[in-house]
């Protein structure tokens, strides 16, 4: 079920990005990264690690079947440019194989070549065909349709038997192919790039170490050629990434060391990559960050890489902080600390859903935590906003580089709260490195992240707790407390076709349960089923929200971002209760969103806003409707693709005035 929902979101790809830290990618698993640089843009090709579907048999085993593309100028923002090859295109492949491991990628004479491992269709009287190494070659990396420009070739690379392939381009000319499987081999590429050079195979047996050696990563610098691979370097130990140097592609290779020792949460694998860009060399590299009980989970992160003066390659050491300068106009994620101490430690939001991440905890006076290279973008910022939990008010102390500044924390009750604390001076611009202490405090301050700004940050929603009072319209009638559910995923390039009929198909396709019907309680699970032209195709599991918009308008896009969910290319409902004293009569419902819209109350049909539209006040008005005493239940849906969904609405009488006289409640 998660393979078939992977394929939906490919159209959303191109708006998904994550961040710099490690992991770097966090909204899905990405092991075995494979990066490379084209035309100044580094691209990465990961396998794609998911929970074993029903129809795997092996639910403790590594389970792969498509392959996703990640791209960056900076390595610090990454934007997922789709799914390019799944299992089900591989002609030769065995379509329900899960073994889409360890890829790679080269451009060569005009045209990108895309290598990936996969099980061969199954024979007569066999279980499996065996291992191969496939092609898919385009033309370009992106244009309309995204994942459909890799084409998959009818037959694997003729001479291979194996897994993990990596091409050498080396200064000679020459293309050469290693891969893993009994060993690690290497063979010069035919000129086809799809068959390999009679007689040129050669098993690299002399390098030490008892077990496993897979995985292979080939390249060249300062006329040394270099193998690297993971190695079980002991029997029953874990994976370390160790290498070999030679003065020739093919070798003879010489063992020199390790580039990065076992991971020491107990990870079994380690693959890698390495490449240089703008001057730096980086390691990239996998680990179970995102799933710290199955290891069979990993997660691509990144550092940074030297060589001495000799060649040799100096150990890297797996960071949680990763590469790159932060841009601290952003949520800068301080549980990727560059280093910690006092007491402080990071713990996960939430251990049934490890992709929340983490957050600080400070708990007590003295603790600290350091972050390197943040860039605050201006030399005018005097905010600092924080997502901040504490039962009592804490002072911190602030340092960038020689800049110090006092944070007076106030209490949030326990719960967690977006706060902007002003500094007393301006944060000075320019790269420094953070860190933050605590001062004095008698309760832990648990910290998710922090941003720096001219102007304390815009908080568009304030969450509605169980026991809190009846809510009123605004002065101008709006309605801003709601019951939202996080959004289903909807993918549309366009708004162009929200026709009538599109949408009446679309607002009824049944999505969860009692969705027309239900009223729901803040936290509330349910499970949506996406749905394209072709019916289901996957399932996500929702929350529905108690929030108060903080504006007139219902900014859905922000509602998203503020819960870190997909932003682009989703249908959002949600509900609210319009309490009367005493019946209303003869009012209108007058509603505007961005994006197409469906408005009911107490299930009934009243307003439709088709087309692509921009979210303007009074855009539509439906007929004229009595609100009865007591509760009426009003509802919506609203779909958008590349646009920032947002909604506002009210009841207004026969002359357009605005209706205020009851209250609102999510009950």
């Amino acid at each position: 079920m998660r393979n078939r929902l992977t394929k939906l979101l490919v159209a959303l790809a191109l708006t998904s990005t994550a961040n710099a830290q490690n992991p770097i990618i966090r909204n899905q698993f990405t092991a075995d990264p494979t990066a490379r640089v084209f035309n100044g843009r580094v691209y990465l090709f990961p396998s794609h690690d998911i929970p074993a579907p029903e129809d795997y048999a092996r639910k403790d085993w590594f389970c792969m079947a498509d392959y996703h593309m990640f791209s960056s100028n900076d390595l610090v923002d990454w934007t997922d440019n789709g799914v390019i090859v799944s299992q089900e295109q591989v002609p030769w492949g065995n379509p329900k194989g899960y073994s889409m491991w360890a890829p790679d990628c080269i451009q060569h004479n005009g045209k990108y070549y895309f290598y990936f491992p996969d099980g061969a269709k199954p024979q007569e009287g066999r279980r499996g065909g065996g291992f191969g190494i496939g092609v898919a070659i385009a033309d370009n990396l992106f244009g309309r349709g995204g994942g459909q420009l890799f084409k998959v070739q009818e037959k694997p690379v003729a001479g291979i038997g194996g897994i993990d392939p990596c091409v050498l381009q080396a200064s000679n000319g020459k293309n050469y192919i290693f891969w893993g499987m009994g060993g690690l081999q290497g063979a010069e590429l035919g000129e086809d790039m799809m068959s390999i050079v009679e007689g040129t195979t050669v098993r690299f047996n002399n390098l030490p170490g008892e077990g496993l050696k897979e995985g292979p990563f080939a390249f060249e610098y300062n006329g040394n050629y270099y193998l690297t691979y993971p190695s079980v370097f002991k029997n029953g130990e874990t994976e370390q990434l160790d290498y070999a140097m030679s003065k020739n592609p093919l070798g003879p290779y010489e063992y020199k060391g390790t580039i990065m020792q076992k991971h020491q949460s107990g990870c079994w694998t380690n693959h890698h990559s390495i490449i240089q860009f703008k001057d730096q060399w980086y390691l990239f590299y996998h680990h179970n960050d995102y799933s710290p009980k199955f290891d069979k989970n990993r997660s691509a992160c990144i550092d940074s890489l030297f060589f001495n003066a000799d060649g040799t390659i100096r150990e890297v050491k797996a960071t949680k902080r990763g590469v790159g300068i932060s841009d601290a106009r952003k949520p800068v994620q301080i549980d990727r600390y560059s280093n910690i101490g006092g007491g402080a430690s990071i713990e996960y939001h939430d251990t049934t859903d490890y992709f929340k991440g983490w957050y600080t905890k400070f708990p007590k006076t003295g603790s600290w935590v350091t972050y390197n290279k943040v860039d605050p973008k201006s030399s005018m910022a005097k905010n600092v906003c924080m997502k901040v939990r504490t039962k009592a008010a804490a002072t911190m102390k602030l340092q960038l580089g020689k800049y110090v500044a006092t944070l007076n924390i106030p209490s949030t009750n326990g719960i967690w709260k977006e706060i902007n604390v002003a500094t007393a001076t301006a944060i000075p611009s320019g790269v420094s490195d953070l860190k933050l202490s605590v001062v004095k405090t008698t309760a832990p301050i648990e910290i998710d992240w922090l941003s720096l700004s001219e102007n304390p940050r815009m908080v568009y929603f304030n969450r509605v707790q169980s026991t809190a009072a009846a809510a009123k319209p605004d002065a101008n009638g709006f309605i801003r407390r709601w019951m939202l559910l996080e959004p289903i995923v909807k993918p549309n390039r366009s708004n162009t076709i929200y026709t009538n009929t599109y949408l009446r198909s679309h607002f009824y396709k049944k999505y969860f349960d009692n969705q027309l019907s239900i009223m729901p309680t803040d936290g509330q699970e349910v499970v949506a089923k996406p749905q394209d032209e072709n019916g289901i195709d996957g399932e996500q599991k929702l929350k529905w929200h108690a929030v108060e918009s903080t504006l007139f308008n219902t900014k859905l896009f922000r509602f998203s971002s503020w819960l870190e969910k997909t932003e682009y290319g989703v249908m959002f409902w949600g509900v609210t209760v319009i309490d009367c004293p005493q019946e209303i009569k003869n009012v209108r419902l007058s509603a505007g969103s961005n994006g197409a819209s469906m408005w009911w109350l107490d299930g009934k049909e009243i307003l439709l806003l088709e087309g692509d539209r921009r979210m303007v006040q009074d855009d539509g008005n439906s007929g004229l409707l009595t609100l009865k005493k007591g509760r009426n239940v009003l509802r919506f849906a609203v779909v958008n693709g590349p646009g920032m969904s947002d909604l506002c609405a009210r009841f207004v009488d026969e002359n357009g005035k605005p209706v205020t006289n009851f209250n609102i409640t999510l009950k």
